[in-house]
């Protein structure tokens, strides 16, 4: 008979992953956007006007953007738990000493 590896264990890796890849994306977007308003200090007084009601809508990308890089920190932390409770409940199913 033969054991496959954990499928549980690759679930929390791909977990893991998938929330690292979440949390770059939004680093990357709040990154962007502090760039753009960086870009645009350098504007003349109407492009600034036009700037602060973008400005506006830009904070609430970042506060989005922060709340899926909270999002992705807990789902790697999921996925991290998963893959130890996997890795711990190998040897306890089969008695691997018999």
């Amino acid at each position: 008979m033969e054991i496959s590896g954990s499928t549980a264990f690759y679930a929390g890796l791909s977990t893991m992953s998938a929330g690292q890849s979440r949390v770059d994306q939004a680093a990357s977007q709040i990154a962007n956007t502090t760039v753009e308003r960086a870009v645009s200090s350098q504007s003349s007084e109407a492009q600034v006007d036009r700037m602060r009601s973008v400005d506006r809508s830009q904070q609430s990308d970042v506060a989005s953007n922060r709340v899926e890089m909270a999002q992705g920190k807990l789902q790697v932390e999921l996925g991290v738990n998963v893959a130890k409770a996997s890795d711990e409940a190998l040897g306890t199913l089969i008695d691997t000493y018999a």
